[in-house]
Formats: structure tokens, sequence, C-alpha cells
């Protein structure tokens, strides 16, 4: 089916669904990459207004990646729900992001109706939107989960530790995780990428996280960032694992890039679950994603990778996780060329992914051959920021030197959180007062010379 629009007198057709939404996407050099893109600004707004009268069911009625062929497709499809929908069934797709900005759309009403909308519907409503849209959206969506303490609640900011090591040096790690606490970090996870797939050295790591948070009772959880089915090893083995860790996208055929099914998902879910580590909740998975990695694999099926993007959070919400993460310039300039193009990819990926009902986190960062910085990064933060995302990194110095890209430091949660007012996770905010690193305000204090984490992880 074609669809048309007509702009300063000019008739535009787009030959199908994945056409008008490829060509409504904001300039980006993934799509250009793979061909798809608007060759004008004039065709991308052609695109938009015919996309903006198109009725919001539609997405129920053509797929753009074929149902037999792919089973994030079939999750999709067959488990919406049509009773949640039926509030906003009868609008257009430019219909519904007027009712999203209006104060009809409270965060109940927004919680309500997140099992109704598809990874599509949220793609497409938000390449009508400006920047201000998306955080004005994005800020009223909640959504909240729990493990050993409560993240996405209002008014809060949680923080990944990420403490990585080139050689996965167990003191390495532990001195960054020091760095970390006493800068009041680690609230979402003390989160480990492994340099390496060795089942020993990874239950080490797991080991060493969970002695940490045990020994000093820091209600927080570890996870070792390592494949699924390593995760799935070491349960069976005893090791002591909080949350299983996984990459996923938004095509079954790019996930079986990543060797994954849904059913070996579903099996990692469940083992973690059976463990019952959690204290507060029982939220256990952690899932990373990033606009381009489908079309990495040619698994994008013609899709622009934005919409791609989108249809990875069903995949992230059939497993309820604690914590899901666009990583959102990790993969390059091939797909994010520059500043503008990353910050505008963050702010779609938490708007889609919150609205969704998925814990939308952000690893605001880039590659080092792209063309951005530290300042385009700190742009994005204090955005989202304001915007309420759950969780952003916390690396040493912003510079992981094991993975090789640049992120967030330390300092600049800190930053964030006294700019914005925000607070940590509440369980995790009594805890750093009661250890004596921040007072009762949440405000960071002079490490004490013999703090017991100092004695702790200096010794190791």
């Amino acid at each position: 089916m074609a669809y048309r629009s007509t702009v300063a007198g000019r008739t535009w057709s787009f030959a199908n669904l994945k056409t008008v939404l490829a060509r409504a996407t904001p300039r980006r050099s993934g799509d250009e990459l793979a061909g798809i893109a608007a060759v004008s600004d004039e065709e991308r707004i052609a695109a938009r207004f015919a996309l903006a009268d198109l009725p919001l069911a539609t997405f129920l009625h053509e797929a753009l990646v074929p149902y037999e062929d792919d089973e994030v497709t079939r999750l999709i499809v067959d488990t919406h729900d049509a009773a949640a929908f039926a509030p906003v069934a009868h609008l257009t797709v430019g219909g519904f992001r007027d009712w999203l900005l209006s104060d009809a759309a409270t965060p109940q009403v927004l919680t309500a109706l997140a099992p109704g909308l598809t990874p599509e519907m949220a793609a497409a409503v938000s390449k009508l939107m400006r920047h201000q849209d998306l955080l004005a959206v994005a800020k009223k969506c909640r959504v909240v989960t729990a493990f050993r303490d409560t993240l996405g609640l209002p008014g809060r900011l949680a923080v990944r530790l990420q403490p990585n090591h080139p050689t996965d040096d167990l003191r390495g790690i532990a001195a960054s995780m020091l760095d970390g606490l006493m800068y009041g970090c680690g609230d979402a996870v003390i989160g480990i990428n492994p340099a390496g797939d060795s089942l020993a050295v990874i239950g080490d790591l797991l080991r060493l996280l969970d002695e940490v948070i045990q020994r000093h009772a820091i209600p927080t959880q570890g996870c070792v960032l390592t494949h699924v089915t390593n995760t799935l090893r070491l349960i069976e083995a005893g090791a002591p694992v909080d949350l299983v860790f996984q990459s996923i996208a938004g095509s079954e055929r790019a996930n079986a890039g990543f060797g994954i099914t849904l059913a070996l998902l579903r099996e990692a879910h469940d083992a973690a679950r059976s463990l019952q580590r959690g204290t507060v909740g029982t939220h256990c998975m952690y899932f990373e994603t990033g606009q381009g990695s489908a079309l990495s694999a040619n698994a994008h099926h013609g899709v622009d990778q934005q919409t791609m993007e989108a249809r990875a959070y069903a995949v992230a919400r059939a497993f309820p996780p604690l914590l899901t993460n666009t990583v959102v310039g990790f993969i390059g300039p091939e797909y994010l060329y520059d500043g503008r193009q990353i910050v505008r990819a963050g702010l779609e990926d938490h708007f889609c992914g919150k609205l969704l009902g998925v814990p939308l986190g952000c690893d605001i960062c880039y590659a080092n051959h792209a063309e951005a910085d530290s300042d385009d990064m700190d742009t994005l933060m204090t955005l989202l920021g304001a915007a309420g995302v759950n969780f952003i990194m916390g690396v040493p110095g912003a510079d992981d030197i094991m993975l090789n890209y640049q992120s967030t430091s330390f300092h600049d949660a800190a930053v964030l959180r006294e700019l914005l007012g925000l607070k940590r996770a509440p369980e995790f905010e009594a805890w750093l007062q009661r250890v004596g690193i921040t007072d009762g305000g949440g405000r960071l204090l002079p490490a004490p010379e013999r703090h017991a984490l100092l004695a702790d992880l200096s010794a190791r």
C-alpha cells in the first residue's frame, strides 16, 4: 500500500509503511548507509506529513518484518493488549503526539497504556517530535523496578558503577569500585564487562562483587556482562549471580547474531528468578541495546535503525528487567555520525523505551573516531537527567580503558545530581549516609582515612 502527502504543491508517494518511517526519520548516517534515508529535507518533511495522518491502528495490520519469518514480530503481535490500546485506538500518529503532550496523558494513564502500544507506534510518534516533546513525555513515563534497591522513582537518578579492567585484574577492578562507591555511585548495579570469556575468571569476578556487597551490606546488585549461556553455566555451578545480562536487538536474525533466542532468554530469566537473591524485588535481567545493531548484522529487513531499536524494547519488556540501557554512541559514526545525531538518538531511545514500559537508562557515550566530544555528552546527560532517565554510567575518568570508548564519569553523575536536585535509589542513599559517605542531604563527605571500604578494598 502506497502512502502519499502533498507539500508545497508537490505530491510525494512512499511505497510502504517502512519507507514512510525511514524517510521521516531525522538524518542519521546508519540509514544513509542502508540506502533507506530521505534524499532531501523536503522528502523528510513530506514523509512526516504522511506519517502524521496515518491511523495509529495501521501498525496492528501492516508488519514491518513478516510475522511468519520473525519471532520478535510474533512476540509484538501476540502480546498486544487491545484493551490497553483502546483509549488511543481512534487517533492518528499526529493526534497521538498531541495527546501525549496534553494533560490527559498523566503518569498513571501512560503506565496503563504501555501494554497497548507496539514499538512501531512509539518509533513513529517520536519522529514527529522535537527534543522538548521527547523530554516532556518521557518525564511523565515512570517505570519502577527493584532487586536490592528500588530504581526509577521520580526525582531519582541511579548510576551503574562500571569498573572494567583490560586484563580483568581483581585489584584494578577493586580500586575502581572503591572510587565509584566513594562518589556515591553504584545504586543501579556494579557491572563489569569482562575482557575474556573464561568461566573461571568470570566466576572470580562474580565472587568479588558478591563478597563486597554482602560484607558491607550494600543495597545494590552485581553483574558480570558475559553472554547469557555463560551465566547459565555459572548458575548451574553455584556462582553468586544477581542479574543475567544480554545484548538484544529488534529482529530474530539480529538476535541470532548475538547467539540468543527468546526461549533462551526465558530459560535464563527463570533460572535467575529461582535463586531468589533479591531483597526488595525480583527483577533480575539486564539488557543492553543500541541503534545500528540490526543494521550491522545485516538483519534490519529494510527498516530504519531507530524503529529496529524500539523493537528491541519489546524483547526487553517480555522479561521484565531491572535495567535496560541504550549504549547510544558505542557502535560508531557509521550509524550515528556526530554529537548531534547521538543526542537525538539518545532522547528517542529513552522516550520510546519508557513509553513502552521499559526501565530505560543510557550509556551516554561515543566511539573515539566519531565527530563528538565530551561537551556533546554533557548536553545529552543533562537533557536525559531532566527527562527522568532511570540510570547512567559511572566510568573512572569517563574513559573505559577496556572497551576503549568515552562515557560518563563518577564526577559527571555527582554534578548532574547536584544540578537537577536528583537523589539516589532510596535504600542506597540510606546506606551511604549510614556509612558516612554522604550527609543527611545526600551530599558527598570527605572520605575518612580508615573508612571500612577503604580498608577492605585497598587491601585487595
